[in-house]
């Protein structure tokens, strides 16, 4: 037998060393260059056929070649599958039993294996293949540690991909983790939440200086995501802010007061003084800025008009006011109220700011009223009503202390003359400039403000509200005038034609005595005109019987505290008052507005005309018949309060419709006359009191009985106790509690009488009843089908014209928005 053939390895090659470890000092540069003739041997090397020795296919033919190509290609085969997963020994690791009786054992990385087993089964088999092929056949060392590498790599890359593929696993548990959390503790936060919010607050009200810095950390509540945290926020804010906040206004420490040292209590107060006025300025740059959206307008109004009732005197109030102004005109009852309210606390609470606010909001309202050319609510300038005004502020007391300032003056100018010496002039120069510095100090330091700035705080809040006042009786006597001449143009805005003038009427009517004399003949010009604007035609042209009469009555009340500087005829007035009694609807216009022009215009005249009073007196009974029982009992009032004043109207009451020598010149009564000189009253008969003495209400009725029996003696005196507003307020129906009262005698008398007659007829006469009630009843059907007919008709015509009004308002608006399309 031949023997086996050696195997002859080739010999090791010395590790590798990458080059970026390999140092070439300079010496060994050095050395190569003055010996290269050493090295010419590495140029002459055959590199082929040591790559064919290494790679271990040096004594290979090409057919022994292929085959370990093969075999090569068929190992790395087998690796790849291996790294897919090797099964344990049994011995290693237990098995896992299934149900159904198979037994699965664990899997282990093929890298583990190769790892475990080393260089030695790739020289196993290395020695195996050279056995088969009988060649000389091994991997080099530079092809193992090219494995080495590889497999390294792979089992980097794998546990990256392990470590990725856990932390998306983590990162979606969390997610749900999370969700699921939000979820269960939603209501948990929000309690949480509000509960903090209370601490906070009752913290800071206990001790502020303290706990100041809590307000940031409460006002950051305001800019939750959660509306109701918001909400809650604010007015917890508002509650806190309400109570801490100082009774004077903060000034800032200037830069050289901080450089100053100051002791720790002066610190202490300076940090809660601007750690407090930032705070209040970041809350009041939220409201604004919430003021502006739906969902908190109503709150964040809420929080301002409240903090402008509270502390007026503080910091940023002229940021405060505008906001206020702006919603005292809004559509909203709620806001609008608030607003309006919380003005009028400002004017009637001065003590507060001293009067400044007063001054800053009314010019601020004469301004809205001018930008918005008086189309805004009533209640705009309503509250100019609340303001009081001292006429005499201050005048005595300042000819007071002037008197006293010119005795001193003179007691210290004339014994600093008889002073001798020099020293006592000058001892006595600065005693004097001593005192006036502790009373400027003193004056500076007491509470009372000066009576000058007072006066001039005055002065301009008077000037802004008759300014206001008058630019509306312009603005409605140029828009009266232009509708009279047919401008079809001018329209009402949402509040009305005229929305102001009311207000602005009453506001004229309370502070007239305070109007410069200047302005009363133009003043009683515009009036004059108001009243007699009912002229027109267009309906919108003319002013309410209501607002007119409310011209009358400025008029007189202009007069009556101005009696002894003007001398203006007021006929003009009656004449319309006495046109527009005729044109009053009881439901349409305002009976108190009537009853105080009766009580202003007729009952507090001084002027005694005869036929004058006899024109109203007879147009009041004759409305009488036409009013309702408040107005009628205005109008009875006055009618005798007329003739206890004019006697001789009494001869009114007389049978004789000529009037006798009092009649004048006018023989004839003239109803529809619109000058009551010219009506002729005195040649008229009141037998209009017959009437009113038989009114339903017993009221009326004993009034008017009453009037009718006063006598025509002079010698009578007739006392009034009652005014017209008087009369008016208290029959009026929300006061008035009146049930007819029936004689339940009389009704059992008829009914006896009635029962008799009946039992007296025969059965003939009762067949004729009961075809009478059968008649009855037929027609009271047909009658009442009639009119549930005619009542289905007008709810159908109704809706048909409220068809064919949307169908024309549609084609038009189809017609304009195709001349948009074209144009």
């Amino acid at each position: 037998m031949g023997r086996k053939q050696k195997i002859v390895k080739p010999p090791k090659l010395p590790p590798e060393v990458p080059e970026e470890e390999i140092e070439v000092s300079d010496e060994d540069v050095q050395f190569v260059s003055k010996n290269c003739r050493y090295a010419r041997f590495v140029s002459r090397l055959d590199t082929q056929s040591i790559n064919q020795h290494v790679s271990r296919i040096a004594d290979l033919k090409e057919d022994n070649l292929e085959v370990l190509y093969e075999k090569r290609l068929r190992k790395k085969s087998l690796e790849k599958e291996e790294e897919k997963g090797v099964e344990v020994d049994p011995v290693d690791a237990l098995p896992v039993k299934t149900l159904d009786g198979e037994l699965y054992y664990r899997t282990v990385s093929p890298l583990l294996k190769k790892s475990g087993s080393g260089e030695t089964e790739d020289e196993r088999e290395g020695d195996k293949q050279g056995d088969e092929e009988g060649k000389t056949v091994q991997l080099s060392k530079a092809e193992r540690r090219a494995k080495l590498k590889k497999s390294k790599k792979e089992a980097k890359k794998q546990a990256k991909e392990l470590a990725n593929m856990e932390e998306v696993q983590q990162s979606r548990q969390a997610e749900v983790l999370a969700e699921v959390k939000a979820d269960l503790t939603a209501e948990e936060l929000i309690e949480n939440k509000r509960r903090r919010i209370a601490e906070l607050g009752t913290a800071l009200l206990s001790d502020p200086e303290s706990n100041i810095k809590s307000l940031k950390e409460l006002l950051l509540f305001c800019k939750d995501e959660d509306n109701a945290i918001v909400k809650l926020g604010l007015l917890s804010a508002l509650a806190v802010f309400r109570d801490i906040i100082p009774g004077y206004r903060i000034r800032l420490p200037t830069e050289k007061e901080k450089e100053m040292t100051v002791s720790k209590v002066v610190k202490k107060m300076r940090y809660y003084e601007t750690t407090l006025l930032s705070s209040y300025k970041v809350y009041l740059q939220r409201l604004l800025t919430l003021e502006q959206q739906p969902l908190f307008h109503q709150v964040a109004v809420r929080c301002l008009c409240y903090l402008l009732d509270a502390v007026p005197h503080f910091n940023f109030r002229e940021n405060i006011l505008p906001t206020v102004m702006k919603n005292i005109s809004s559509s909203d009852d709620v806001i609008r109220k608030l607003s309006s309210s919380t003005i009028q606390s400002l004017f009637t609470n001065e003590g507060k700011h001293g009067g400044e606010a007063t001054v800053e909001a009314v010019h601020l309202i004469a301004d809205h009223v001018k930008k918005h050319d008086c189309q805004l609510h009533p209640d705009s300038i309503e509250v100019f009503l609340s303001l009081s005004f001292d006429e005499d502020l201050g005048r005595a007391e300042e000819m007071d202390e002037n008197d006293k300032r010119k005795k001193k003056r003179k007691l210290s100018r004339e014994h600093i003359k008889s002073l001798a010496s020099d020293r006592q002039r000058s001892r006595q120069e600065l005693l004097s400039k001593t005192r006036e510095e502790v009373s400027a100090d003193f004056k500076a330091a007491s509470f009372t403000q000066d009576v000058t700035e007072q006066r001039r705080m005055q002065s301009e809040t008077l000037s802004a509200v008759f300014e206001t006042y008058f630019r509306i009786l312009k603005h409605t006597v140029q828009s009266s005038v232009a509708r009279s001449k047919g401008n079809g143009n001018l329209s009402g805005g949402a509040f009305g034609v005229h929305p102001l003038l009311a207000s602005s009427l009453r506001g004229v009517g309370k502070f007239s005595h305070l109007i410069d004399l200047d302005f009363m003949a133009d003043l009683m010009m515009h009036l004059k005109i108001l009243a007699s604007s009912g002229c027109s035609d267009i309906p919108e042209g003319h002013l309410t019987v209501s607002e007119r009469l409310q011209c009358c009555i400025v008029a007189f009340k202009v007069m009556s505290k101005n009696l002894d500087a003007l001398k203006i005829d007021l006929q003009d007035f009656f004449v319309q008052l006495y046109n527009l009694i005729i044109e009053y609807r009881p439901g349409r216009d305002q009976g108190e507005v009537l009853s105080e022009a009766l009580k202003i215009m007729l009952c507090d005249d001084r002027q005694h005309d005869m036929q004058r009073a006899a024109a109203f007196i007879k147009r009041l009974a004759s409305s009488s018949l036409c009013f309702g029982s408040p107005e009628s009992m205005a109008a009875l009032v006055t009618m005798k309060h007329l003739l206890q004043k004019n006697v001789k109207c009494r001869n009114m009451l007389e049978n004789d419709p000529g009037g006798g020598s009092v009649s004048g010149s006018i023989v004839k009564y003239q109803p529809y006359s619109s000058d009551p000189h010219q009506s002729g009253a005195l040649a008229s008969v009141l037998w209009e009191l017959n009437l009113l003495s038989k009114h339903y209400h017993p009221a009326i009725s004993t009034m008017a009985s009453s009037i009718s029996t006063m006598s025509t003696d002079h010698n009578q005196v007739y006392l009034s106790t009652l005014s017209p507003q008087q009369a008016f307020i208290d029959f009026s129906p929300e006061r008035e509690s009146f049930c007819p009262k029936i004689d339940m005698k009389k009704l059992k008398h008829k009914r006896k009488r009635a029962h008799a007659s009946i039992q007296a007829s025969n059965g003939s006469a009762t067949d004729t009843t009961n075809l009478n009630d059968w008649n009855l009843k037929k027609k009271l059907s047909d009658h009442f089908n009639l009119l549930h007919d005619i009542k289905e008709h007008e709810r159908l015509r109704r809706e048909l014209d409220h068809t064919a009004l949307s169908l024309k308002l549609y084609e038009e608006f189809r017609k304009q928005r195709k001349v948009e399309h074209i144009g």
